[in-house]
């Protein structure tokens, strides 16, 4: 083999060498910020980890937000009709989230099966629903898990 030959090589193989690390790192980095949804059901029925960062979606549950007169700290349930899930979110809610809303909340399914939310998303005007909230709300109803003839998705 040529000097010139074994110096392209070194070249070719050095770059392959390079890629392929910052494709791995570009990976990582990735795997570590995807947050999956679930729907109130899957969470209820023990599909979630305990304390893994999650995005969980429903409808407010009417009559239970409950304020603390001390703090921020806000606890209501979601639901998909299928199921309810505690939510407990300390800090300023969305001007668009009421009792009825559809609403997705990230956070940690905590092991006392209560979701500890760090956000709480309630987008665009009241007949905007979240397309995963729609999805899960179609899905329990479709199952015949949930009759939900009168909400809007």
């Amino acid at each position: 083999m040529t000097p010139k030959r074994k110096q392209r090589l070194f070249i070719i193989v050095f770059g392959l060498l390079c890629g392929s690390g910052a494709l791995g790192l570009v990976l990582y980095g990735l795997s570590e910020n995807i947050n999956f949804f679930y729907a109130p059901m899957e969470i209820a029925d023990g599909k979630v980890p305990y304390n893994t960062y999650v995005r969980a979606g429903g409808l407010v549950v009417q009559g239970s937000v409950e304020r603390a007169d001390d703090s921020l700290q806000v606890r209501f349930k979601i639901t998909d009709g299928a199921a309810e899930i505690p939510v407990v979110y300390d800090g300023i809610l969305p001007d668009l989230f009421q009792e009825g809303q559809g609403i997705v909340a990230e956070g940690k399914w905590l092991e006392n099966n209560l979701f500890n939310a760090s956000t709480i998303i309630a987008k665009h005007d009241e007949t905007y629903m979240p397309p995963e909230v729609a999805d899960a709300l179609k899905r329990a109803h479709k199952e015949g898990k949930a009759n939900l003839e009168s909400a809007r998705y």
